[in-house]
């Protein structure tokens, strides 16, 4: 079913009028462009309400208010770092209690995602000191020695390479498929 538009306060009025003028619904709908039985819906609103205006719709108001979500959206761009617990704290003792999903729907809302931070590795002072004092000892090495050195980028697979095509007859394991608990 296609969505429908609803009518602005001036049309809705202005059927009323017709209406009251003695008009039928047919012939207002002609009249504005409308169908009859919008007319005829406005019409029947008009006479149970006594209004001609969009009634609110059904559903539970909001818990946060525009304040406290302005509140939330500081928080978190001032500090990405902020983890929805501390953001439900500050908002209790605001006043307001909510749970993790409200606030995580809340920054929805306001184009936020939530992300996992990115784990780097700490580095502390001594770290850092013994690395200087590992250059320093090292300095005046040949590059011959360097060239044995195994890198943490590299892989064992890749730096003895050789060596496993001999043991593994020159073949990958990779092309040997697995069992399966389903093969016999």
């Amino acid at each position: 079913m296609a969505k429908t538009r609803e009518l602005c306060k001036v049309i809705r009025d202005r059927i009323v009028d017709l209406h009251m003028a003695g008009m039928g619904n047919r012939t207002i709908g002609n009249h504005l462009g409308e169908k009859a039985t919008t007319v005829d819906a406005i019409i029947r609103k008009w006479k149970k309400f006594k209004v001609t205006v969009n009634l609110p719709r059904s559903g539970a108001p909001c818990k946060i208010s525009p304040h406290g979500a302005s509140m939330i959206m500081r928080k978190v761009r001032d500090q990405p770092r902020t983890t929805w617990q501390d953001l439900v704290n500050d908002l209790k003792r605001a006043g307001t209690t909510v749970s993790k999903k409200t606030i995580s729907n809340t920054l929805r809302c306001h184009g936020l995602k939530s992300c996992s931070a990115r784990k780097i590795p700490l580095l502390k002072p001594a770290h850092d000191q013994a690395h200087l004092n590992f250059a320093n000892d090292h300095l005046d090495d040949p590059e011959e020695e360097w060239e044995k050195v195994m890198w943490s980028d590299e892989s064992k697979n890749r730096a003895f390479w050789s060596k496993l095509r001999r043991v593994f007859g020159g073949r990958s394991r990779m092309s040997t498929t697995p069992r399966t608990p389903f093969q016999p």
